[in-house]
């Protein structure tokens, strides 16, 4: 998160390849560990060290990480040619033949019959006279590099590279140490020294799957619905080096693999590198700060007004990140002519605005926050083809010009199924909800039908109790892995789950014939019933807990610009409301200064990140744009962290 930051603050200059401490070999048939280990002059250890899969054994065209720092001498190929000299009269003598006769001056028989044409159809009798080619030998021994340098294309990320010259991503990230979370245009990396003819070509007819760990044929025909036969087919050389966890596969076109798609997949760009239109931008704000409502006769009048109404509240906050933002975009060189509108939350407020001024020439408008005051702007502006992006907003009408930053309910559901399903170890699946998301719950049943479900009990009366007991959740558990959908907006009922879960985790234990129980609790719906007082973390840390937000936390102990300007400024740090203002407002900035238009940039700039949320927008075929990309984050050691990339 503090490289991701920096990127928006400072130019950097491209990572170049200094000392190179990692090289690559392909494998070829017969050749084994020990056997690569001697002609490196690097220990056994090392090799499976980075290269844990060749335990299993070498399989050719397999490619393999080779520790050259260790090396002692570098690696060499000898090229022996001949070069032609004379002819030699030879009288053929009893017993003599081709064989050896070409034994016998070092040569081939074809070289013998070259010289001698008639020997193509008649055989060698003794007293034949024939001539016998004599070449001089020619040894070259030159140095051969296993890892050339290549030089990032525009808008190539690191899945791209990889599968281009045939490795895996862990194994690019190995060759390349320092190469970033981000790929730049002319950045410099080093790669297996593959022929040019040799490259993979992305097709961007084809969708491309990363393989995850421990994922064989079997798992792959249930989640691809593939045949092992139709992928190797797709990919040449697969059915010798086998699968590999971080291997990039080709496949059949489609919208639904994660979390690689086709040609238009989501890769992360920095916009500070395509910054081109440096001409002053216009952009439009509009809060409900309501200020009418203010009492501005005094210093506690005015802080009693905003502690009291929670749109001006909520505005102030959202404002002073983006503040910070047009500050920072300032700095990078880039003009704002920025109008900030009070809407007052209300429609009627918001046409006056529309109408007493001039929206023809801004590039684009942030706000407003509540669903009909912006629509009633989207509405207006759509005319003209001015983009609205929305803040905080769900569900809206996507208008033609309409960005929705915040990601769907429904994107949310599917990143956390998806997750659980990607699981290639046995698992079971225990679905634990109260009665007001029962129809949360039965859409999981359908995602998953043979997963067991325990409700919250309910009186004589009918009415939730929002509590369930330690045997009916442990019945629905089994040996081994369990994955815990845990639906309920009840702080109480979620206390209960996890108290309860946190106590049923168990450790194989042989004596007394206990077998493993591991649990991982999920959600598809994060809200304050997660986060009460009443949940015990350390319960939550201990389960696991697993569910995809639409920004992560950025982590206060981080040295991160951004937070150190605002803390500057404000004299406090920044809450969520604060850095999305500040997100989004650098986001806009920055693609309206890379590209002709906001909408030019959803296609041209895939995936953008800044310090909590991160802006990958997709267009519905009849409508406006949506953000497509959410964190998959955890619970662990009392915090979150983000779960992949």
């Amino acid at each position: 998160m503090n490289r991701i930051l920096l990127v928006l603050v400072f130019v950097f200059s491209f990572t170049c390849v200094k000392a190179q401490n990692f090289s690559t070999h392909n494998v070829k048939q017969g050749e084994t560990v020990e056997s690569l280990a001697k002609h490196y002059y690097v220990p056994v250890a090392e090799i499976y060290k980075l290269n844990p899969d060749a335990k299993r054994g070498l399989k050719p065209n397999t490619i393999l990480i080779i520790p050259i720092s260790k090396a002692e001498k570098p690696k060499t190929t000898t090229t022996i040619t001949r070069e032609f000299q004379k002819l030699k009269p030879h009288r053929v003598k009893r017993k003599e033949t081709l064989y050896s006769l070409a034994k016998m001056y070092g040569i081939e028989e074809a070289d013998i019959k070259k010289y001698n044409t008639s020997l193509y159809s008649s055989p060698l009798r003794k007293g034949d006279r024939i001539q016998i080619p004599v070449y001089k030998t020619v040894e070259v021994i030159e140095e051969v590099s296993p890892t050339k340098t290549y030089t990032v294309l525009p808008k190539e990320g690191k899945w791209r590279v990889a599968y281009k010259f045939g490795i895996t991503l862990k194994e690019l990230e190995t060759l390349n140490p320092n190469m970033g979370e981000v790929l730049n245009e002319g950045q410099i990396l080093n790669v297996p020294n593959v022929d040019v003819t040799e490259e993979k070509v992305i097709d961007d007819q084809y969708s491309y799957y990363k393989v995850l760990p421990k994922e064989g044929f079997y798992r792959l025909k249930l989640k691809l619905e593939l045949e092992q036969a139709e992928i190797e087919a797709l990919n040449p050389g697969l059915s010798e080096t086998g699968l590999k966890s971080g291997m990039i596969l080709k496949i059949p076109f489609t919208e639904d693999i994660k979390p690689i798609v086709g040609g238009s997949v989501a890769e992360k760009v920095n916009l500070i590198d395509s910054i081109s239109n440096r001409n002053t931008k216009h952009i439009a704000v509009m809060l409900p700060f309501r200020l009418n409502r203010v009492d501005f006769d005094s210093v506690v009048g005015t802080k009693k007004s905003i502690s009291k109404d929670p749109y001006l509240n909520a505005s102030l906050e959202f404002y002073s990140g983006v503040l910070v933002a047009i500050d920072s975009l300032k700095k990078l060189g880039i003009s704002l002519n920025v109008d900030v509108y009070d809407t007052k939350n209300s429609v009627g407020e918001v046409s006056k605005i529309l109408q007493g001024n001039n929206f023809n020439d801004v590039d684009a408008v942030i706000g407003p926050l509540t669903s009909l005051c912006f629509d009633k702007v989207a509405a207006d502006l759509n005319a003209d083809h001015i983009p609205v992006v929305s803040p905080i907003g769900l569900n809206l009408k996507l208008r033609d010009n309409v960005f929705q930053s915040r990601p769907s309910d429904a994107l949310l559901k599917k990143k956390i199924v998806n997750f659980v399903k990607s699981d290639t170890v046995n698992y079971n699946v225990l679905i634990i909800s109260d009665s007001k998301n029962s129809a949360k719950a039965n859409a999981l049943k359908q995602d998953f039908p043979g997963a067991s479900e325990v409700h919250s009990r309910k009186n004589k009366k009918g009415k939730d109790e929002f509590f369930a007991t330690r045997e009916a959740v442990s019945k629905g558990l089994k040996p081994g892995k369990n994955y815990v959908f845990l639906e309920t907006n009840n702080e109480g009922f979620a206390s209960n789950i996890t108290s309860i879960l946190a106590s049923l985790i168990r450790k194989a234990n042989p004596e007394l014939e206990h077998e493993a129980v591991d649990i991982v609790l999920v959600t598809t719906n994060l809200n304050s019933a997660f986060e009460g007082d009443q949940v015990n973390n350390t319960h939550l840390s201990k389960l696991r807990f697993h569910f995809v937000t639409g920004s992560k936390e950025y982590n206060e102990t981080e040295d991160i610009s951004f937070v150190k300007s605002y803390k500057k400024q404000y004299k406090t740090i920044p809450n969520k409301r604060a850095v999305k203002g500040f997100d989004l407002t650098m986001d806009i900035g920055l693609r309206l200064a890379s590209f002709t238009d906001l909408y030019t940039s959803a296609t041209q700039a895939p995936l953008t990140e800044y310090v909590e949320n991160k802006f990958a927008y997709k267009k519905k075929p009849m409508g406006g744009y949506f953000n497509d990309s959410a964190y998959l984050v955890m619970h662990e050691n009392l915090t979150i962290v983000k779960v992949g990339d």
